[in-house]
């Protein structure tokens, strides 16, 4: 099996959601701080709202992460010429993890790391705001995980399954 390649190379990642609003954002967002210099972040929607969330520009701010330049796109700007070539793709919700996807140039590995969408949740401001901070939390503790891996070490193969366990154990607490 092929390596991936070596540790000077920055990786390039896409974080998928369906209105990427909220979950993939805050992945953006998050891997851009955890993952600086050694990967590529970006986000993107199979049916995009066009506005990013308030409540996941307010969950940012509230771990000081910056939020310029963030905004909801579709994932079609990713698979179009002249698109970052990407090396991992993450959907971040159940819907976009069963939806046929663009081709993807480069054949990036692929995991699911679905979150429960804090944009779902009614209720008061702290009822939203704590389902924001729980959704950020569990995302932000996968991308540790991530980029705690020796990518130069690991096969394609080897890489999926420690992708897809990262998905799988790090469950977010209920709000």
């Amino acid at each position: 099996m092929p390596k991936t390649s070596d540790s000077s190379q920055t990786r390039n990642v896409l974080f998928l959601c369906t209105g990427n609003s909220a979950r993939s954002i805050m992945a953006e967002a998050v891997l851009r701080h955890e993952g600086a210099g050694r990967f590529g972040a970006y986000s993107a929607g199979s049916q995009p709202t066009g506005r990013v969330n308030p409540w996941a520009i307010v969950q940012l701010a509230a771990i000081g992460l910056p939020t310029t330049g963030l905004r909801s796109k579709s994932w079609e700007e990713f698979a179009a010429p002249g698109a970052p070539r990407l090396d991992f793709i993450f959907t971040v919700c159940d819907n976009a993890a069963g939806e046929a996807c663009p081709v993807w140039p480069g054949q990036p590995i692929t995991a699911h790391w679905g979150v429960p969408d804090p944009a779902a949740v009614k209720g008061s401001d702290d009822d939203k705001r704590r389902a924001f901070a729980d959704a950020c939390n569990a995302l932000a503790e996968r991308i540790r995980q991530f980029v705690s891996l020796s990518l130069d070490q690991a096969d394609r193969t080897i890489l999926k399954s420690k992708l897809a366990e990262i998905g799988r154990t790090t469950q977010p607490r209920p709000g």
